[in-house]
């Protein structure tokens, strides 16, 4: 019976603090624009994704196009030439001033194969947000190599750099080539780390370190390959402004598996074995469990599992104690 009414106090009093709020809002929108304002500040929103090659990065696109006419966005890809993920500081300029200033492409999706950029260095005072994919660094760089020989269902018909070489991977890795060396695994730190010269220093212990820096401080969300359903699942519960619907998209959509490497033979153990024995495996691995870390601590307080599935939690703080109280 007190547990009762130790919950029944406890509604009351949240009934309470919710009609003072909404009290206090009415007063600020009959007295000024503020609400217009953050109408706006939704409408000004900038996201990129700068997307790491063979993390799934084409399926999770596919999804922000299929929604980008019903949610009202525009979505932008940053083609780079020769795919160069490090931009001239002129283009760094270009770009910072396009993606603060183009306000007939905002609110804006923007997407490429490009490295960190700290815009905060160029002045600006609205930064846009950060978003990433990242995958088990042996299992991108297996995935990356036969793409480059075979290509994938995306594009089928298309001819890639390396058609026509055979070599499996295990063999590859035997031989010592250089298609499948550990220098090749280097490049999810570099992606995080930025356009400093010493994060494409391969096996930079510097470069890591900024990288996680970043990955906390200044990404909005870094969710996983292996786990990209909950990553689109915590997306369009804290910016459903974009992802309004893409959960839903990504289990039943056409798209959300489409591209697929072809040919891919998965490497023995003892290929395994060989490349983890690299100081550059070590520490691409450590940053990619570092990134699954920082992604599962941010789900397991944003979701609850029911009978198998996961439910996004419903807003859990209120405000009360609100002064000066209303007339």
């Amino acid at each position: 019976m007190n547990a009762d009414r130790h919950i029944f106090k406890e509604n009351i009093e949240r009934a309470i603090a919710r009609h003072e709020v909404r009290e206090i809002e009415q007063r600020h929108t009959m007295d000024g624009p503020r609400q217009d304002a953050t109408l706006d500040e939704e409408e000004d929103m900038v996201i990129i994704y700068n997307r790491v090659p063979k993390t799934a990065s084409t399926s999770f696109t596919n999804i922000a196009y299929d929604l980008c006419a019903k949610n009202k966005y525009h979505v932008l890809h940053i083609n780079t030439t020769k795919n160069n993920p490090v931009m001239s500081l002129q283009d760094q300029v270009r770009f910072v001033k396009n993606i603060t200033s183009w306000k007939e492409m905002k609110p804006g999706f923007y997407h490429g194969h490009v490295s960190y950029l700290d815009f905060a260095k160029f002045g600006v005072k609205k930064k846009p947000i950060y978003i990433n994919v990242i995958r088990d660094p042996i299992e991108r760089l297996v995935s990356y190599y036969y793409f480059l020989r075979f290509g994938d269902d995306y594009r089928p018909g298309l001819r890639r750099r390396k058609q026509g070489d055979k070599k499996t991977f295990d063999e590859c890795v035997a031989e010592g080539g250089s298609d499948c060396a550990p220098e090749k695994l280097w490049l999810q730190i570099p992606f995080f780390c930025g356009h400093s010269s010493e994060c494409w220093n391969v096996g930079s212990r510097w470069a890591m370190d900024q990288a996680k820096y970043n990955l906390v401080n200044e990404y909005f969300l870094v969710g996983v390959t292996e786990e990209l359903e909950d990553f689109i699942m915590l997306l369009e519960a804290a910016l459903p402004r974009f992802f309004r619907g893409a959960t839903e998209l990504y289990r039943t959509g056409k798209k959300s598996h489409l591209r697929k490497t072809t040919e891919k033979k998965l490497p023995t153990k003892q290929t395994i074995a060989k490349l983890q024995q690299s100081d550059i495996w070590k520490m691409e691995n450590e940053f990619y469990e570092f990134a699954l870390e920082q992604f599962q601590f941010i789900r397991a307080h944003a979701v609850r599992e029911k009978d198998g599935d996961l439910y996004i939690l419903a807003q859990n703080f209120f405000y009360e104690k609100i002064y000066p109280k209303s007339n």
